[in-house]
Protein backbone atom coordinates (compact mmCIF):
# COMPACT_ATOMS: atom_id res chain seq x y z
CA UNK A 1 0.00 0.00 0.00
CA UNK A 2 1.40 3.39 -0.92
CA UNK A 3 1.78 6.08 1.74
CA UNK A 4 -0.93 8.17 0.11
CA UNK A 5 -3.32 5.21 0.05
CA UNK A 6 -2.53 4.52 3.70
CA UNK A 7 -3.25 8.12 4.68
CA UNK A 8 -6.55 8.00 2.80
CA UNK A 9 -7.42 4.68 4.41
CA UNK A 10 -6.71 6.08 7.89
CA UNK A 11 -8.75 9.23 7.27
CA UNK A 12 -11.74 7.27 5.99
CA UNK A 13 -11.54 4.68 8.76
CA UNK A 14 -11.21 7.29 11.50
CA UNK A 15 -14.05 9.24 9.94
CA UNK A 16 -16.30 6.22 10.41
CA UNK A 17 -14.88 5.58 13.88
CA UNK A 18 -15.80 9.03 15.22
CA UNK A 19 -18.73 9.62 12.85
CA UNK A 20 -17.28 12.82 11.40
CA UNK A 21 -17.06 13.75 7.70
CA UNK A 22 -13.73 12.77 6.16
CA UNK A 23 -12.91 16.34 5.11
CA UNK A 24 -13.09 17.39 8.77
CA UNK A 25 -10.94 14.42 9.81
CA UNK A 26 -8.40 15.44 7.16
CA UNK A 27 -8.27 18.94 8.65
CA UNK A 28 -7.99 17.52 12.17
CA UNK A 29 -5.20 15.14 11.16
CA UNK A 30 -3.38 17.92 9.33
CA UNK A 31 -3.58 20.44 12.18
CA UNK A 32 -2.63 17.87 14.83
CA UNK A 33 0.34 16.54 12.87
CA UNK A 34 -1.16 13.09 12.26
CA UNK A 35 -0.61 13.30 8.50
CA UNK A 36 3.06 14.01 9.05
CA UNK A 37 3.23 11.17 11.57
CA UNK A 38 1.64 8.79 9.06
CA UNK A 39 4.38 9.74 6.61
CA UNK A 40 7.34 9.50 8.97
CA UNK A 41 6.18 6.41 10.87
CA UNK A 42 4.59 4.62 7.92
CA UNK A 43 6.70 1.48 8.32
CA UNK A 44 5.59 1.03 11.94
CA UNK A 45 1.96 2.04 11.52
CA UNK A 46 0.85 0.34 8.32
CA UNK A 47 1.11 -3.12 9.84
CA UNK A 48 -1.17 -2.35 12.78
CA UNK A 49 -4.71 -3.63 13.04
CA UNK A 50 -7.60 -1.24 12.40
CA UNK A 51 -8.63 -1.42 16.05
CA UNK A 52 -5.14 -0.55 17.24
CA UNK A 53 -4.88 2.33 14.75
CA UNK A 54 -8.17 3.82 15.97
CA UNK A 55 -6.98 3.63 19.59
CA UNK A 56 -3.63 5.10 18.56
CA UNK A 57 -5.34 8.05 16.85
CA UNK A 58 -7.72 8.57 19.77
CA UNK A 59 -4.84 8.60 22.25
CA UNK A 60 -2.60 10.77 20.06
CA UNK A 61 -5.30 13.38 19.50
CA UNK A 62 -6.32 13.36 23.16
CA UNK A 63 -2.71 13.85 24.28
CA UNK A 64 -2.25 16.60 21.70
CA UNK A 65 -5.35 18.41 23.00
CA UNK A 66 -4.20 18.13 26.62
CA UNK A 67 -0.77 19.56 25.78
CA UNK A 68 -2.35 22.53 24.01
CA UNK A 69 -4.40 23.53 27.06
Amino acid sequence: MSRLSFKTFCIELYSQHIQMPSDKVYKLFNSAGVLKLLETDYEDLHGMSMEYLMKFFDDYLENKAVKEK
